[in-house]
């Protein structure tokens, strides 16, 4: 099952600022990847995927939008 990267944070109960704390990043850049995750570096998946106990399979990569749209078509 794919979860975007913000709903693996709220599922945490991090906010973004918390999050981006954790995992060495400025919120904002945190922020950019749960919008677009398909250029998020490799080094930063390993560290919120680790963060937010899922794993790196399960994180969608690309924009939130288009996983919505997606879940809606279902």
């Amino acid at each position: 099952m794919l979860i975007t990267l913000k709903a693996a944070r709220v599922n945490c109960g991090y906010t973004i600022n918390e999050a981006a704390k954790l995992v060495g990043v400025h919120m904002q850049t945190l922020s950019k990847f749960e919008k677009d995750s398909s250029k998020m570096p490799l080094s930063l998946l390993k560290r919120v995927a680790e963060l937010y106990h899922i794993s790196e399979d399960n994180i969608f990569f690309g924009n939130e939008n288009e996983f919505i749209r997606t879940l809606r078509k279902k």
